[in-house]
């Protein structure tokens, strides 16, 4: 190649400023003649190109130095030529330094099966959403997150060839990145800080070498402190975490020494690290920070501390509530429940200075009433022990079941559901849940699905799968949705059985499965893939019935089949795993 053609006599390249004998005039494609144009006319000419292409030729119409108009094909080899002419006049750019060589990651390879599987996965994470889905086939999105947790399980490395794909997924979705940047490991984060698109991977890097660069790999007290008085704030408030796992008095601490410097945003999210082994050590500090000048550090400061049993907060916020609630013994007309006693609610008239200093925010909601509203954020706050002691030694199931006067029971009751859900208090949590097979409109504790929800996640997971499962096959699917969220994976066998049932009942009542496809979707990845056998006899079509929905046996006859495809998917990945063969 001669000089005048070669890559690097472009007119980016200062030593080469010189015109190109055989170079074409890009204002005229047919007749190539004249120097080449400097970078900016170069960059003026093809932004013209551009324009017309966009335009069309005729509203931006241009002629040759002949007088002849441009058409588009005219355009079109103009672009073409001028295309080429950019390229070849580029400069080689400047060998950088190659950055330092991955660290090793000691943990076992995938087995093979696995790895095509994880590959499989990961290429299928670009298509549809399985909102409106039809088919058989599995929705493999939905599986990485489960396939990522059991190969964390097992303890294997991430191969390094599917890296970039799996940290593509992670930054796509957030929810898988705990599990994919745990399997990534050291590669994966060094990998990361060659691409600014997987810096998210990074965001703990700095708090964990300062975290291992001590002696005998502890932590380096100064590069700690360094960090925290330094760092970005995603290092710090990594940095604070990781911490607080490790040593909470440290952590808190630390946080102490630069409380009165930090941003009011940055003390609410720093104050929210203190959730993670929360104890009584604490509550200085958050006492402390009920005096904060922000209402939400206040109020996040005030939620902390009524988790905290025996607290001067939680007295004080007792007295307050205690003084609201009243029993009523009186048995006659005028009493609220004239067989027996009940409770009347004397809500507050004010919320004063002091009230507001722990926490309790002043103005309400929209269209919540403002004693209604001081009355719940006293209660909830409240230890819930104290109204054994209030009202007689009565049980938490006794207490919840007697009667409330003047309307107030769903106010009272919403704040003692969250202040179960809070304190983490199985007994109120069961009295509030009532009996299973209740209706909802009938309990005494809340007829809520959020609240009701909540307050399952405090019992232990055989019991919430229990309560779950006479839940469905008392009341059905319609309100099921948020209970099974919160039951452990894979749904115990009364469970899963309770909720296919359920399924089968819709499907003979001629609904569309459509309408369950959130309980649908669940089931796919919840229910426990042994049960693919027993399921495989709602895969078939049955006749449809006068009264039913439209081709509503074909559609459910999909979903069972996709739901048994997938759990038969989702054992042969676990056996993958297990695989130690090739």
């Amino acid at each position: 190649m001669s000089a005048t053609n070669s890559p690097t006599s472009g007119p980016g390249c200062p030593d080469h400023d010189h015109p190109r004998a055989t170079a074409p005039d890009p204002t005229d494609a047919r007749h190539p003649a004249g120097p080449p144009p400097r970078t900016e006319q170069w960059t003026e000419q093809w932004n013209e190109l551009v324009t017309r292409a966009l335009l069309g030729t005729d509203r931006r119409p241009a002629h040759a130095r002949d007088g002849t108009p441009w058409g588009p094909t005219v355009l079109l080899d103009a672009a073409a030529v001028h295309a080429v002419r950019r390229r070849a006049g580029l400069c080689p750019a400047t060998a950088g330094t190659l950055p330092d060589r991955a660290p090793e990651d000691p943990r076992p390879p995938l087995p093979p099966a696995a790895h095509r599987r994880l590959a499989q996965l990961l290429a299928d994470r670009t298509g549809g959403s399985p909102g409106g889905r039809r088919g058989t086939a599995p929705d493999l999105t939905e599986l990485i997150p489960q396939w990522l947790a059991a190969a964390n399980r097992h303890g294997y490395r991430a191969p390094a060839a599917l890296l970039p794909p799996l940290l593509d997924a992670a930054r796509a979705r957030t929810d898988l990145r705990p599990h994919a940047l745990v399997f990534a490991g050291p590669r994966g984060r060094w990998l990361a800080g060659q691409n600014p698109d997987w810096r998210f991977a990074l965001r703990d890097g700095a708090p964990q070498a300062a975290l291992r660069g001590g002696p005998g790999g502890g932590a380096d007290p100064d590069a700690v402190h360094a960090l925290w008085e330094e760092g970005l704030f995603t290092e710090r408030i990594a940095l604070l975490s990781a911490v607080r796992l490790r040593d909470p008095d440290a952590a808190r601490d630390l946080l102490a020494g630069t409380w009165s410097t930090e941003r009011a945003e940055d003390r609410l999210m720093f104050l929210d690290t203190l959730r993670a082994k929360l104890s009584g050590a604490d509550e200085d500090f958050l006492e402390e920070a009920l005096g904060d000048r922000s209402r939400n550090v206040r109020a996040t400061a005030a939620e902390l501390l009524s988790t905290l049993p025996d607290t001067a907060f939680g007295r004080r916020m007792a007295a307050r509530a205690v003084s609201c609630v009243g029993l009523d013994r009186r048995c006659g007309g005028l009493s609220p429940n004239p067989g027996g006693p009940s409770l009347v609610i004397e809500a507050p008239y004010e919320c004063d200075a002091a009230m507001q200093r722990d926490g309790v925010v002043a103005v309400p909601p929209t269209g919540k009433g403002e004693r209604s509203w001081w009355f719940g954020q006293l209660v909830e706050s409240t230890p819930l022990a104290i109204w054994s002691a209030k009202l007689g030694g009565r049980t938490a199931r006794e207490v919840v079941g007697l009667p409330v006067a003047d309307d107030w029971a769903a106010d009272l009751h919403a704040a003692w559901c969250r202040a179960a859900v809070r304190q983490r208090d199985q007994e109120w949590a069961r009295a509030l849940l009532g009996v299973p097979t209740a209706p909802p409109s009938d309990t005494t504790g809340t007829d809520s699905p959020a609240e009701r929800s909540k307050l399952l996640a405090t019992l232990p997971r055989e019991e919430r799968a229990s309560w779950a499962a006479e839940f469905i096959a008392s009341h059905g699917l319609s309100e099921a949705f948020q209970l099974l969220g919160v039951c452990a994976v894979p749904w115990a066998a009364p469970l899963g059985r309770a909720v296919v049932d359920a399924l089968d009942i819709a499907r003979e009542a001629g609904s569309y499965p459509w309408s369950f496809s959130g309980v649908m979707g669940l089931a796919e990845r919840c229910l426990d893939p042994g049960e693919a056998d027993r399921l495989e006899v709602l895969t078939t079509t049955e006749d449809e019935r006068e009264d039913a929905s439209p081709g509503a046996g074909g559609y459910w006859s999909e979903a069972f089949q996709r739901l048994v495809s997938t759990l038969r998917l989702r054992a042969a990945m676990e056996a993958e795993l297990e695989a130690t063969g090739p």
